[in-house]
This record gives structure tokens, C-alpha cells and sequence, in this order.
């Protein structure tokens, strides 16, 4: 549930050392498309002023627009073969990616020339992947975790080792006990959002598609574990208070309203808005009940793309691999600052990374995410990943009715199938 996306639109900021000034962009300026401007402009702000101190003629123009909007101008333009104001730089949501690549060949620049995809995470690097050829600067990862509320998990007896790399059923058990002792639910379940059923499937190293694009939902035993597992969830309501929409979802979190959240690292920054400190702890995600999965995955995350028909090639180029390929410190800030923790592996060695955090309980919590974010399982989303989990989203109300797994299975299977034509 990642909707970290800003809703204004065409904001307009030039980014060179600290300044910002409503303005076109001219010729020479490298523009960047994105949204939410506290998290992915600061970022790019943060790393327009690294480059500019030893690039003094940089400038960049940063535009502000919801993530839909982006990818609907992107997907107008391209479809009818107008570049004319596009940017240099564009963001571009992980799951939204191969879409784009494969719908739009030649539109966006292949980059391993310009970075070393060895040192990067190796999902993030797979997903923007096309017939051996990658097109991504990996951003921020989705990296996901089991949030737990730890003062509550002690009241109903359980501590940080009843927690490590448990089974989705272990954590439903451990789920009713905290409901019966404390009263208080486990998580939060919104029947209009399969965020967490995304997050099961890519534990196992695998997605709704085989590799030719054609679905593949029945037969597909990971594919089976992960609706067995959700339906576990939600015909247990005793475990989950039901939320609409994501200021109910970080309202439960900051209201002490339930014991856990499992959702990518991005959740850290609202969870600290709690102002609980050492009342929360982290633990690895659970896995599915099927010898592929592990405890860990990814939940949402997205990456900067450069346009081909960017004017500025050259210096567009040289400036992400200077910063995003290769400023270890750089990515020490961002951490610091808006909490985004990036996909570049050798950052894990930092200062930053390797401290310890009070409001965690003294817990290494980015180191521990930086380690499971070297284990996450590369899946290719595809183009039709949200049409899928539209029809999934569809059938939450029959699995938690005890629907037949496979009944359930063949139903979602024919409606992505209908929505994917």
C-alpha cells in the first residue's frame, strides 16, 4: 500500500545548489518528472546540489505531477510518437515499468554503459530488464518488513524471537492469541487494496505471468499458496480491523489501533509519526507455507528513467552515474533525511545504515532491511500486473465468505483474463 504519490500538479522547481524558482526550463536544463516532493524531489534536490558543486553550469528543472498523470502523459505522448516536452529524467513506478519498455521500444535509454548493475539490488535491476538489456537508475527500494507493535506482543506473550522468519499460518496463530489477550487486532485489512498479496507472491520468486506475458494463475502453486495464505487472513476477522483507503491505513498505524502493519520500509517515516519510540520493533516478513518462498520481499519502490529523446544525453548521463551510481554519502542523506533506503548494496556499509534506532528498541533497523533487501526475489511484473490485481481485489469478499480455493483461483484467473484482452 505505497501511495506516497503527490497530487499537485506542474509545479515547477529549478534545482541547482540551493535554489528553487518557479520557471520554464530552457534548453540546457536536465528535467525531471516525479512525484512527492518530501521524498523523490528532495532526493533529486539533495542530489542536483552534490553534482553542482563540482558542475557549476548544471541546472535542473524539477515537475511535480500525481504518479498517474505521469505515466498517462508518458503513455499519450509515446502512443503517438510526440517527445516533444517530455523531460530528460523520468520516475517511473516498479510494477508500472516493463509496461512502458515493452509497450514503447526505443523510447527510453539503455544504461549499462553508464552504471554497474552488479552493485545494485538484483530485483530491482531484473524488473527494468528487456532482451538483455537494463534501463533503470534503481531508486528506492520496497523492501518490505513485519512492523509489530512489541509492548503489545509482550502483553500477549510473545517476544522478538517468536517473530523470525515465521509462516503467514504461524503469524495468524500468533495473530489470535494477540487479539484474545489484548483485545487489539494484528492489522489492518483494506478489501480494495491486494498490496499484501503482491508482497506474498514475489516471497516466493514469482509473479502472475509466465515469461511469454500469458497469465499464469491456475496451476500455478505459488500463485495458489498466496490465495490460501490471504484467505487465511481474512476469514479470521477477529484479527484485522477493516480500513478504506490510505489515511485510515497510516490512521490505524498512528492511532495504536493495531499490533502490526507488513509493508515496505517506506511505512517507517508514519510509523515514527506514532510517537511511540521503543513501543516498536521489526522483524523479517513471513513467508508462505511452499518451499519457494522466503522471508523476504518487496512492496511497491520505483526507479528514474532517461528518455532517448533527451537533448541533454551527455550530461544527463554523466550526472546520474556521478550521484545515483556512485555517491555512497549521497544515499547516507537520503537515508537520513526522507528515509528512503536505496538500492545501491555498498551503502550498507555506512554510518548511517549501521546505527542503531531508539524508537525501534535499538534495533539496526536499516541495516536489517538493507540485508533483506539483498535477498528479494526478482519477478518480471509484466504489463498487466494491476489488471490482475484488480480481479484478485475482486474475490476478497468469497475468500473471506470460505469460497473453494480453486473456484476463487478460476474466477480471478477469468476476469484478469477479460481485463489483460
Amino acid at each position: 500500500m505505497n501511495n506516497r504519490h503527490a497530487h499537485s500538479r506542474g509545479i515547477i522547481a529549478v534545482l541547482g545548489g540551493s535554489l528553487l524558482a518557479a520557471t520554464a526550463a530552457s534548453a540546457d536544463d536536465v528535467t525531471v518528472w516525479a512525484w512527492d516532493p518530501n521524498f523523490n524531489g528532495a532526493a533529486m534536490e539533495l542530489a542536483a546540489e552534490r553534482y553542482k558543486a563540482d558542475h557549476p553550469d548544471f541546472n535542473m528543472v524539477y515537475e511535480e505531477f500525481a504518479r498517474e498523470e505521469i505515466e498517462a502523459k508518458l503513455q499519450t505522448q509515446l502512443a503517438a510518437g510526440t517527445t516533444e516536452g517530455l523531460p530528460d529524467i523520468v520516475l517511473i513506478e516498479d510494477y508500472s515499468a516493463q509496461k512502458f519498455l515493452l509497450s514503447f521500444p526505443g523510447a527510453f535509454e539503455p544504461l549499462g554503459d553508464t552504471l554497474d548493475y552488479s552493485r545494485f539490488a538484483d530485483y530491482k535491476v531484473e524488473l527494468a530488464t528487456v532482451n538483455g538489456e537494463t534501463y533503470s537508475v534503481p531508486f528506492d527500494s520496497g523492501v518490505s518488513g513485519l512492523f509489530y507493535r512489541s509492548d503489545i506482543l509482550e502483553e500477549a506473550g510473545f517476544g522478538e524471537e517468536d517473530l523470525q522468519d515465521i509462516t503467514w499460518s504461524e503469524y495468524v496463530e500468533i495473530a489470535k492469541v494477540v487479539a484474545e489477550e489484548t483485545g487489539m487486532p494484528m492489522l489492518t485489512i483494506d478489501y480494495n487494496d491486494t498490496g499484501l498479496f503482491s508482497l506474498m507472491m514475489q516471497s516466493a520468486g514469482d509473479w502472475f505471468f509466465n515469461e511469454d506475458g500469458s497469465l499464469n494463475l491456475v496451476g500455478n502453486e505459488n500463485f495458489r499458496a498466496a490465495v490460501e495464505a490471504y484467505t487465511e487472513i481474512v476469514q479470521n476477522p477477529e484479527i484485522y480491523k477493516t480500513i478504506n483507503g490510505w489515511s485510515e491505513y497510516t490512521g490505524a498505524l498512528t492511532g495504536g489501533d493495531v499490533a502490526s502493519t507488513i509493508t515496505g520500509v517506506w511505512i517507517t517515516g508514519t510509523i515514527k509519526a506514532a510517537e511511540m519510540p521503543g513501543q516498536w520493533a521489526v522483524a523479517p516478513t513471513p513467508r508462505l507455507d511452499i518451499d519457494s518462498s522466503i522471508n523476504a520481499s518487496n512492496l511497491g519502490g520505483s526507479s528514474w528513467y532517461v528518455l532517448a529523446s533527451s537533448d541533454n544525453m551527455e550530461e544527463t548521463k554523466d550526472f546520474l552515474s556521478t550521484i545515483w551510481g556512485n555517491d555512497v554519502e549521497f544515499y547516507q542523506e537520503i537515508l537520513v533525511n526522507q528515509g528512503a533506503v536505496g538500492s545501491l548494496l555498498e551503502v550498507r556499509e555506512g554510518e548511517a545504515y549501521q546505527s542503531s534506532d531508539d524508537y525501534f528498541g535499538g534495533q539496526p533497523v536499516w541495516q536489517m532491511f538493507s540485508e533483506w533487501l539483498a535477498e528479494i526475489p526478482g519477478v518480471n511484473y509484466g504489463i498487466f500486473t494491476y489488471e490482475v490485481r484488480s480481479a484478485i481485489t475482486s474475490n476478497v469478499p468469497a475468500m473471506a465468505d470460505g469460497a473453494d480455493v480453486d473456484t476463487v483461483i478460476e474466477n480471478i484467473a477469468a476476469e484478469a483474463a477479460v481485463l489483460t484482452q
